[in-house]
C-alpha cells in the first residue's frame, strides 16, 4: 500500500551575492520555524566575499537541509531565481519561496504564508507591505519610501494587475503555478522579474493573495537597487504590455 504523503516539499530559494554574515543567520531563523520538509537553496553568483564557501559549510553542517546552486558571475536576481526555481521544481518541490538574504523578508511570517497558500485556491501568496498590518522599515528615507509607493501604482496603472505590493519579492508559489507560468522562459532581471511573475500569474487567472509583512531594513551590506535596475524596471511593464511573447 503507498504511504501517503503528509507535508509538502518546501524549498525556500535565497539568492546570493555578498552576504556571508546575514545568510548564516536567515538559515537559522527558517530552521527554527520547525515547518516540516523544508529545504533552503542557496544560489550564490561567485560572491567575492566567500559566500558560497559559507553556504557550503551550512550545507554539510545541516544534514543537507540547505542545498547549494553555484554560478559562475553575477547574472542578476532575475536569472538567479530563475536558475533557483527550476533546480528546486526538478528536485521535486511542491511549494517554492522567494526570499531575500538580507534580512528584510520576516522569516516569521513564513509559516502563515504557507498556511494560506495551502489552505486555499491561491496560486502565489505575497508577503505585502502595502495591505492592511502591513509596514515599511521605519529606518527608511521619505523619498525611497516615494519611490517604492509610486512604482507599485505606475506598474498596476499599467499592467492592471490589482495586487496592492506588485514589486514584493518575499513569495510562497505552489509548484503548479511556477510551472503553469512557465519560469525558464521569464527573461527580466532584477526588480521587474517580480512583475513579470505577478503578470504571467494574473494572465493565466491564477490567484495572488496578500498577507501583511513589516519589511525591515537589511541588516548587513549594502543595497543592490542601481541606476540600471531602476531603469530596467520602469521599462518592463511597456515591454510586457506590449510584447509579444510576454506569455
Amino acid at each position: 500500500m503507498a504511504v501517503e504523503k503528509t507535508s509538502p516539499k518546501i524549498v525556500v530559494v535565497v539568492p546570493t551575492y555578498n552576504e556571508r554574515t546575514n545568510l548564516p543567520v536567515l538559515v537559522n531563523l527558517l530552521m527554527d520555524l520547525g515547518l516540516p520538509d523544508l529545504h533552503i537553496l542557496v544560489v550564490d553568483d561567485n560572491s567575492p566575499d566567500g559566500t558560497g564557501e559559507v553556504a557550503d559549510k551550512l550545507s554539510a553542517d545541516t544534514a543537507k537541509t540547505v542545498g547549494v546552486l553555484h554560478r559562475k558571475e553575477k547574472d542578476g536576481l532575475g536569472r538567479a531565481y530563475v536558475a533557483g526555481m527550476t533546480r528546486a521544481l526538478a528536485e521535486g518541490a511542491d511549494v517554492v519561496v522567494q526570499m531575500d538574504a538580507d534580512l528584510s523578508h520576516p522569516a516569521s511570517r513564513l509559516p502563515v504564508m504557507i498556511e494560506t497558500l495551502l489552505a486555499g485556491d491561491a496560486a502565489v501568496v505575497i508577503g505585502s507591505r502595502y495591505v492592511a498590518g502591513g509596514s515599511l522599515a521605519t529606518e527608511w528615507p521619505w523619498h525611497r519610501k516615494a519611490l517604492s509607493v509610486w512604482a507599485n501604482f505606475y506598474v498596476n496603472a499599467i499592467l492592471r494587475l490589482r495586487v496592492k505590493d506588485a514589486t514584493a519579492g518575499f513569495k510562497a508559489w505552489r509548484a503548479s503555478a511556477l510551472e503553469a507560468i512557465d519560469v525558464p522562459s521569464v527573461r527580466s532581471n532584477g526588480y521587474s522579474f517580480q512583475v513579470e511573475m505577478n503578470y504571467r500569474t494574473v494572465k493565466r487567472h491564477l490567484r495572488i493573495v496578500e498577507v501583511p509583512i513589516r519589511f525591515e531594513e537589511r541588516v548587513e551590506g549594502e543595497s543592490k537597487l542601481g541606476l540600471s535596475v531602476q531603469i530596467e524596471s520602469a521599462l518592463a511593464p511597456w515591454k510586457l504590455l506590449f510584447g509579444r511573447d510576454s506569455h
